[in-house]
């Protein structure tokens, strides 16, 4: 049985139908890149996973419907990491993380609260900074606490809305390489939406290539990654090369037709 499965997944804002129809399942250990342009639907369809939006269709979660679970429960099994954090201006590190504890806190923090707290810093590589304010690392560090911050709660599914975005190059390749050894190693399922495609290649067991709420492929990188899916998705032209086995795309410039649907 797949940990998420998601089933003709729908979701409208007012009158704005922002997706539609999408189903797909996900295996613990597995990462799945959600990529597309702006305002395809891939920040919209984490928060439908993460039942903050209700949508049409249903998310089941090792067979389990989300309607029928309690939002402690889900956050059990889920942890959601958003574009902007929501690190407090005064909180610690240490304290930041802690908070992604809260489904299991009880009245008081435990010896054993703190000890789980601490496993997240050090596996993360942050152990040093447990005093420091979080607001006040570099963009790398602050979005490993919050990776952290998912981890501690034992969630199996990880959500996460951008977790690049405003990093440099090295920092957006640990962070990739990061969470595709956590998949691995602690058997997580991850869900990434990602703008860099060439990083969605390298660190993604799969994607799935949104348009406009729609879904117009899902599956390995290097069956979607062409240059007719960067036409239809993207409007553009461009070459895919191979780079040691990963898909690699050269983006040349706008397509004249950005609007077409053919993905030959």
């Amino acid at each position: 049985m797949p940990l998420l499965c998601a089933r003709g997944v729908s979701f409208s804002y007012r009158d704005r139908r922002v997706l539609e129809d999408v189903s797909f399942t996900l295996d613990a250990g597995e990462v799945l890149g959600l990529v597309g342009p702006n305002g395809s639907g891939k920040t919209t369809l984490i928060r439908c996973l993460d039942r903050l939006l209700d949508p049409e269709g249903a998310v089941l979660l090792d067979g389990r419907d989300t309607r029928s679970m309690s939002r402690p429960e889900i956050a059990r099994t889920v942890a959601y990491v958003p574009q902007n954090g929501g690190i407090s201006s005064s909180a610690t590190v240490f304290e930041t993380v802690l908070m992604g504890w809260r489904p299991h806190l009880r009245w008081s923090v435990s010896e054993e609260d703190k000890q789980k707290v601490s496993e997240a810093l050090s596996l993360l590589g942050i152990g040093d900074f447990a005093s420091r304010r979080a607001d006040r690392l570099s963009g790398g560090e602050r979005q490993r606490v919050l990776i952290a911050r998912a981890l501690v709660q034992d969630a199996r599914l990880l959500l996460l809305d951008e977790p690049t975005s405003a990093l440099d190059m090295r920092n957006q390749i640990e962070v990739m390489a990061l969470l595709a050894r956590l998949a691995e190693d602690r058997r997580l399922a991850v869900v990434a939406a990602i703008h860099d495609l060439n990083l969605a290649a390298r660190y993604c067991h799969r994607i799935m290539m949104l348009k406009e709420g729609r879904v117009l492929g899902e599956g390995a990188p290097s069956s979607l990654l062409t240059g007719g899916m960067m036409r239809a998705v993207y409007g553009i032209e461009a070459v895919v090369k191979d780079e040691m086995g990963v898909p690699y795309v050269v983006p040349l410039r706008p397509s004249d037709d950005g609007d077409t649907m053919e993905v030959s």
